[in-house]
């Protein structure tokens, strides 16, 4: 349910109303709006019904909340999330272009990309240190060793960077090192995964996964957000259809699907999605034309020369071409 608070509520009616309904078997989640404070109760109560909340001091009205996701929907927070990340707002009225390879495969190969893409206009620097790949035999990543370069790299630029976690000791370690954690396709229904990573408290990208539907997406994104951790981006990567002429299909119309659903930041990433370097620029001025607020490419000094994801990768000089097609949508 959703708690509305009456603007002269006061500290210690809004403490009282906590207490209640922790009592009573709730979870409290503070949602301060553009005019109201909001405050969410969710989990198993100790009974089903909870009279008397409406009459309480301070409380407005009591809302049921009929999405199955109740802290990303749209009932409990009707105004868009925008998140902070060291001076970079995502999810404002500005696109977010987040640039960098696939992997960390050097020192050199990542800060010449990411001053490369800085140059150019990024915003923030990707870069994995941790690989899941389909092949075993197929490179895995440069681990702590690629996440102090990644850090070197924020160093160097002054941009925030983003990495991929793929399990527990990814992402506690990867806390040490990246301004936000990226959860991959293939994680995002990690139910554990999603739970720790909510009680680190760091801004998280959550892919969507290869096959789930846009409800399922917004679950697990929910799974996240009951640890406390509201700073979530979604990012549409492509989902698995029967066409075979890219790697994915990218869904554009999840796009403003979820901007209807979620009050949540969404980006989409078409490298992953198309697969195909030649199909970047286009998909992701789709993207940002059905009201993205950002998109994530892979970016390589020389793509042909790449340890993973070469073909979908931008060279530096394509890059800046993309950045001039993305132009309209970048303040």
């Amino acid at each position: 349910m959703i708690v509305v608070m009456q603007l002269n509520a006061t500290k210690a009616e809004v403490d009282s109303l906590i207490n209640r309904l922790e009592v009573s078997g709730f979870q409290s989640h503070i949602i301060k709006g553009t005019n109201r404070l909001v405050i969410g109760a969710v989990g198993f109560p100790a009974a089903p019904e909870n009279p008397g909340l409406e009459r309480m001091p301070g409380v407005e009205k009591v809302v049921p909340i009929m999405q199955p996701y109740k802290l990303a929907g749209r009932e409990i927070k009707p105004d868009d999330t925008v998140i902070n990340v060291k001076g970079i707002e995502i999810g404002g009225r500005s696109a977010v272009v987040i640039a960098g390879p696939c992997a960390v495969e050097s020192r050199e190969q990542l800060l010449e990309a990411a001053v490369a893409v800085k140059k150019a206009g990024a915003s923030i620097i990707r870069g994995g240190a941790f690989k899941p790949r389909t092949s075993p035999y197929s490179f895995q990543g440069l681990e702590e060793e690629g996440l102090e370069i990644l850090k070197e790299a924020g160093n160097l630029t002054g941009l925030p960077v983003i990495t991929e976690v793929i399990d527990e000791r990814s992402a506690k370690m990867a806390c040490d090192y990246a301004d936000i954690l990226q959860v991959g396709a293939r994680n995002m229904q990690n139910f554990q995964l999603l739970k720790l990573i909510g009680q680190t408290g760091k801004p998280v990208m959550l892919k969507r996964g290869i096959s789930a539907t846009i409800n399922e997406w917004l679950m697990a994104a929910e799974y996240i957000m009951a640890q406390g951790n509201y700073k979530i981006i979604l990012c549409e990567r492509g989902i698995r259809t029967f066409e075979t002429a890219t790697r994915n299909t990218l869904d554009i119309s999840a796009i403003p699907v979820v901007k209807g659903l979620s009050h949540l930041p969404i980006m989409v990433d078409p490298s992953h999605a198309s697969g195909d370097w030649r199909l970047v620029s286009p998909l992701a001025r789709a993207g940002l034309a059905c009201g993205a607020h950002g998109v994530m490419v892979e970016v390589h000094p020389n793509p042909k020369q790449a340890l993973c994801d070469g073909q979908q990768s931008l060279s530096i000089e394509n890059f800046k071409q993309t950045m001039k097609d993305l132009s309209m949508f970048i303040q």
